[in-house]
């Protein structure tokens, strides 16, 4: 048995623990994300990451099957520190791994749907929760799927996007990233009375009853509002959270498919999620990070601390007897 403590690199294959931060050169190394173990063992995960690099469904620039690839390897400088503004070490009492990529044969895209759908059955029959990195958002639209299948019940959708994505398409085949959550209320998935979209600044005929807290609203108003109106139209309803990176304004995140300008910053972004910590999330993803359009790691720098935020968020809901994991 290796000695975590006698690791100096690579402790994503060689350590045996998925508990506790492993300081390692932020240069090199295997790349997991936020150098947690590389595993295929759900026994004991609580929270799994693994990658889904899809981009078949882009309706603009493609690039976005790079996207997970990219996040863990911003990733390596976002573990080197304790995360602020939480100030403790999110690993010590919450086991994360990183399961790695789900496999698509690309050459055959009317299976893609079935195979994330099976992805994400896999790890949930474990009893883990998921935070999952794009690939273009179409991959919400399975694994909401595969969430509903577990819990029973029609979920709250906490989005931040620049697009609704509730464009109208009535071809349950399809592969398109901005219809998912048409065919998602359709289907019985999410709840629009109790579900809510941030950052919103495109225009679309049919918000199909889904609270919009459009740019403007959220530039006006500020994090904080956001943070209460969230609160009052999700409550305690279980909810995924879906954070498509063209929410940030090109300006944070050039690196991405479908750029709009006005959006949100890192920073406004990044407020709002460290303050939902009163909501039962059962399940997470980031999408939509393009690494050929990115300048200098910007886009995918805010999609790892995004990602680093909702790990903590999880870690302090269970340290507070929260999560039920």
């Amino acid at each position: 048995m290796i000695d975590d403590s006698d690791i100096q690199i690579d402790g994503a294959i060689a350590r045996e623990s998925p508990y506790g931060l492993l300081r390692e050169p932020t240069f090199a190394g295997v790349l997991s994300f936020m150098r947690r173990n590389y595993s295929k063992d759900l026994t004991g995960a609580e929270l799994v990451i693994s990658g889904i690099p899809l981009d078949l469904a882009v309706s603009y620039r493609s690039g976005a099957r790079l996207g997970p690839q990219a996040i863990r390897l911003a990733s390596a400088e976002v573990a080197s520190l304790k995360p602020y503004p939480w100030g403790f070490d999110p690993f010590e009492n919450l086991a994360v791994i990183d399961f790695g990529d789900c496999h698509l044969d690309v050459h055959n895209p009317m299976t893609i749907h079935d195979a994330i759908v099976a992805h994400a059955r896999h790890i949930l029959k474990s009893d883990a929760h998921m935070l999952t990195f794009g690939g273009d958002h179409y991959i919400t639209y399975p694994l909401l799927k595969a969430h509903v299948e577990k819990i029973g019940e029609p979920l709250s959708l906490i989005h931040f996007d620049a697009h609704s994505d509730t464009w109208a398409d009535d071809k349950s085949s399809s592969l398109n990233h901005g219809s998912m959550f048409y065919k998602a209320v359709n289907d019985g998935l999410i709840d629009p009375k109790r579900s809510v979209q941030i950052g919103i600044r495109t225009w679309n005929d049919d918000f199909m009853g889904i609270h919009v807290l459009d740019a403007t609203w959220v530039h006006r108003h500020g994090s904080d509002a956001v943070i209460a109106e969230v609160e009052r139209v999700v409550g305690n309803h279980p909810a995924y959270f879906t954070f498509d990176i063209d929410c940030l304004d090109p300006a944070f995140a050039p690196g991405t498919g479908t750029p709009v300008c006005g959006g949100l910053s890192t920073a406004q972004a990044l407020a709002i999620i460290r303050g939902l910590t009163e909501l039962n999330l059962i399940g997470m993803d980031i999408v939509e990070v393009a690494p050929a359009y990115d300048q200098s790691q910007i886009t995918a720098l805010a999609a790892a601390h995004i990602a680093c935020d909702l790990i903590c968020l999880f870690a302090k809901r269970k340290a507070d007897g929260l999560v039920k994991i």
